[in-house]
């Protein structure tokens, strides 16, 4: 991992629980100095996130690593004060708060460009800072159902399905980064700062991929079809004699690869399966034949054959045949970091899937203890020292 790549970069974080935080590494990943600012009394609702290894919340440890943390408290006047002379020195202020609340502070961003007109500020919320709906609360799973995901996932006939990862907010914290790094670049060309407004609602929108296309062509409304794909068949799982393989068999020369492979050339001729559109649309007739044909021998079986001719394949992994997969390991994509600020003690979290022919170094640092690097921070930044600081802890500043 090129650690280089966004060294001069200055991100104050004010997110928490999920988008705002994976956003954030994912900067802190690539080089930025992310310094996490964090209420006094609880921090980051995520350090209460179970589960739990050695009093330590795992959730918050896989989204927080290579960052410091301060306090500081936003809803007094002096804490505020603080803020402002931070951002005064940083390139970039990330939150998730609900829209309105940083404004309520005095800390929107009309006012923080005023202080730094080179900022680039960007908020992350539910439903973005404009529309009807602008000050709804929301979660991931809120956003699956609204955005649509939750009615094409699952199996056929099942009732909606919640997407096992928490994709909506994963995809708006993937989404902040692009448009971060977009509004940086331009301000080095102009010096003008900009606000980034985004929206979970939005980013689930966005990835629909050939939902809305199918629905606007068609006018048939998208449903749950289970693990194969809408338009490209045979591309789906299968049970083998002793456990699922996939197979995503998705042009011609692919398919009549496979109805050689499974000993089946007659398939080829067949005037139901000719064609992938015809494939697809014959899908109750086609699926038992390849089920049946599948089932007689085992899945290791199955993928040293397939592999063989070229055809894409692989077996369903659980997590701890992820964390044993040979190429996941070779990549670097599962690491250890300490559990806690210079403990002995590891724990294996999902590594950066960055990697760059030219990485000066490497770095993995435990996700901060609350308040960690408080007076370092505003040491550096502030100029406020040792004595400062504990009378403003004293008085409950920070």
């Amino acid at each position: 991992m090129d650690s280089s790549l966004l060294k001069d970069l200055k991100v104050l974080d004010l997110t928490r629980v999920l988008a705002g935080p994976f956003c954030t590494m994912q900067l802190a990943d690539l080089g930025a100095e992310v310094i996490k600012v964090e209420n006094p009394l609880s921090g980051d609702d995520a350090r209460y996130f179970g589960p739990f290894i050695g009093g330590q919340s795992a959730y918050f440890l896989s989204l927080n690593r290579n960052k410091k943390s301060i306090t500081l408290n936003l809803k007094s006047t002096r804490g505020q004060e603080i803020f402002k002379h931070l951002v005064a020195k940083f390139d970039v202020v990330v939150e998730n708060f609900r829209p309105g609340t940083m404004e309520k502070m005095g800390l929107g961003y009309e006012e923080l460009c005023t202080i730094n007109p080179r900022l680039i500020y960007a908020a992350i919320s539910g439903f973005g800072s404009t529309g009807p709906d602008r000050y709804k609360p929301a979660y991931d799973i809120v956003i699956q159902g609204r955005g649509g995901i939750m009615s094409i996932t699952g199996q056929e006939n099942s009732s909606p399905t919640r997407v096992g990862a928490s994709i909506s907010d994963i995809t708006s914290g993937l989404f902040a980064v692009i448009a971060i790094l977009s509004a940086y670049i331009e301000m080095l060309k102009t010096s003008r700062g900009n606000k980034v407004d985004i929206s979970m609602l939005d980013c689930q929108v966005a990835i629909l991929e050939n939902a809305i296309a199918r629905y606007v062509a068609e006018g048939v409304i998208p449903r749950p079809i289970g693990n194969r794909h809408p338009s490209i068949t045979p591309f789906t799982t299968f049970k083998a004699a002793d456990q699922y393989i996939i197979v995503a068999a998705a042009n011609q020369k692919l398919w009549e690869k496979l109805c050689l492979a499974i000993k089946k050339p007659e398939l080829q001729e067949d005037h139901r399966f000719k064609t992938n559109d015809l494939r697809t649309k014959n899908w109750d007739q086609l699926e038992p034949v390849l089920s049946e044909a599948f089932a007689i021998r085992t899945a290791e079986h199955w993928l040293n054959c397939l592999e063989d001719k070229g055809i894409p394949c692989g077996l369903v992994h659980d997590i701890p045949d992820l964390l044993a997969d040979e190429q996941v390991k070779s990549r670097k994509m599962i690491r250890d970091i300490p559990l806690t600020p210079g403990s002995s003690q590891t724990v294996k979290i999902a590594g950066a899937p960055y990697h760059f022919a030219h990485p000066p170094g490497d770095h993995f640092t435990s996700a901060p203890d609350l308040g960690q690097h408080t007076e370092e921070v505003l040491k550096i930044y502030t100029g406020l020292d040792q004595v400062e600081c504990r009378k403003l802890r004293n008085e409950g500043f920070i």
